[in-house]
């Protein structure tokens, strides 16, 4: 039997950039490569203080030959995705590109389980893209196992019965992601604090060494060449009471990280390098934490 399933990511919005310079424009603010964004190529990226720190994550589409799509959060009441639409209206100054919020357009929806992209008829490559019913289907740029992503024009969700998926909810969808150490924005990510490559932005295909300038290149780029990653996000297993995110994790008396979000038995934590350990007691509140390393991980070599 095919296991699909599909929810509707309902903290999602989308944004068109469209106009001769939508590449251009885009290009000098997010940390990847705008100009491999094709029909067939989708992406992640950031836009970054001009300190180097985050502010949001998303992902960019071709809708036409004329306009980009981002998949952004939309945030409470729809504030983070007003932050961002009025964060790029702020740069685009003379730019020949329109910003459009289109998200009551477009229904948003991850598509996941282990037969999800052979069901969407995707290769399992990060970012590769095919029209879906007038909407857009893309592999996960981040890491194929996350499964797809798709937008579809709202009321269009009976595609979703015609690939055979069965309909799931997004707890269940947030479950696997932190299993896997895959960020989601702001909830693990602390605006205008946290560094990409802290969060895994090089290994997730979020951040281009090659493109040349963006806001925020050069702390990127120094904490990629002087090896200054010391705490990555990374799952953890709960055994006990609950933890609130932002709960310290201790090894004994010394703090050893912080947990940024629980669902479930799992959560994603910002650890200290120098505590993962297979024998490290680690606990949140009166919970043990054990840690575990993704195969995409790539930790530095003295970083035990």
């Amino acid at each position: 039997m095919s296991e699909t399933l599909y929810a509707l990511l309902p903290d999602r919005a989308v944004i068109r950039v469209s106009g001769p310079d939508r590449v251009s424009f885009l290009q000098g603010l997010v940390s990847n490569n705008i100009e491999t964004i094709s029909p067939e190529k989708s992406g992640y990226g950031a836009l970054l203080s001009p300190q180097g720190k985050f502010l949001f994550d998303f992902f960019i589409y071709h809708q036409d030959e004329d306009s980009l799509l981002i998949e952004c959060e939309r945030g409470e009441n729809g504030e983070r995705a007003a932050e961002l639409f009025k964060k790029l209206r702020m740069y685009k100054l003379r730019a020949k590109a329109e910003l459009t919020d289109v998200s009551d357009s477009y229904d948003v929806i991850a598509v996941f389980g282990k037969d999800a992209l052979s069901s969407l008829s995707l290769d399992a490559t990060p970012g590769a893209t095919a029209h879906m019913a007038d909407g857009i289907k893309a592999v996960d740029p981040r890491l194929a196992a996350m499964g797809a992503r798709v937008l579809l024009p709202k009321n269009a969700l009976a595609e979703m019965a015609a690939i055979g998926a069965e309909e799931s909810d997004v707890e269940t969808y947030h479950q696997m992601r932190v299993m896997l150490g895959i960020p989601n924005g702001s909830e693990e990510m602390e605006v205008d604090k946290s560094i990409l490559l802290e969060s895994g932005f090089e290994e997730l295909g979020g951040v281009d060494f090659k493109k040349g300038c963006y806001m925020g290149q050069e702390l990127t780029a120094r904490t990629k060449y002087r090896g200054l990653v010391r705490k990555r996000l990374l799952p953890v297993r709960i055994d006990g009471p609950t933890p609130n995110p932002g709960t310290p994790i201790m090894n004994g008396d010394k703090e050893a990280g912080i947990i940024r979000s629980v669902h479930g038995e799992f959560g994603l934590a910002l650890v200290r390098l120098e505590r993962v350990d297979d024998d490290a007691d680690l606990r949140a509140g009166d919970a043990k934490v054990t840690v575990s390393v993704p195969d995409w991980v790539q930790l530095p070599e003295n970083a035990a």
